[in-house]
């Protein structure tokens, strides 16, 4: 599991590559927070860019739900966009998709967040 982070305005965009498991979830779920609470200091939102994300198994699944419990305890949000065709249908299976607000595509995801973090991902 890679993490890399760019940001966009107010948007920080942290995109997930290879496998979430039992192996890389504390790292992955310490990246994450560091995110989550910066976000929470500006007032800003974590979109999780999950299009190089390969599998994700449950201890990746309950990774996801501690990261969303703690984001909701810091009043930050946390998007989830482009997920794998595999990855969504766990998502769906799961009903991750009932506890993130997931979108089709980054810009969409940032489009929520703010017409600023829209524009700076547009200008690259």
């Amino acid at each position: 599991m890679n993490a890399t982070l760019r940001r966009y305005a107010s948007a920080a965009v942290l995109q997930v590559a290879g496998r979430l498991d039992q192996d890389t979830c504390d790292a992955f779920r310490s990246e994450l927070m560091k995110h989550v609470e910066a976000a929470s200091l500006e007032g800003g939102t974590v979109v999780l860019d999950l299009s190089a994300l390969e599998y994700v198994s449950s201890a990746g699944l309950r990774c996801f739900m501690l990261a969303s419990r703690e984001a909701k305890a810091q009043q930050a949000r946390i998007y989830v966009a482009s997920l794998q065709p595999m990855v969504a249908e766990i998502f769906e299976i799961s009903h991750f998709n009932l506890v993130f607000q997931v979108f089709p595509t980054v810009r969409d995801a940032l489009s929520a967040v703010s017409p600023e973090a829209a524009a700076a991902f547009s200008r690259g």
